[in-house]
């Protein structure tokens, strides 16, 4: 809704999940960095792995429930 001076005002309520979501992903990079064996394109795929980490988890617990 707009106000008199035509400002538009939006109100974020997620915000404490943002810092949840970046605490993970540091600590997946972390994880899958210290894996990998130290190379430029090893580290590189790491960070990717860290961003949908949480793919491979819901496909596992969907294989585990039968889905």
């Amino acid at each position: 809704m707009a106000g008199a001076d035509g400002r538009v005002r939006v109100v974020e309520r997620a915000g404490p999940w943002g810092v949840v979501f970046l605490m993970a992903y540091i600590g997946a990079a972390i994880y899958f960095i210290s894996e990998s064996d130290g190379g430029f394109w090893s580290v590189i795929l790491g960070l990717l792995q860290a961003a949908v980490w949480p793919v491979y988890v819901l496909y596992h617990v969907l294989l585990l429930l039968g889905a």
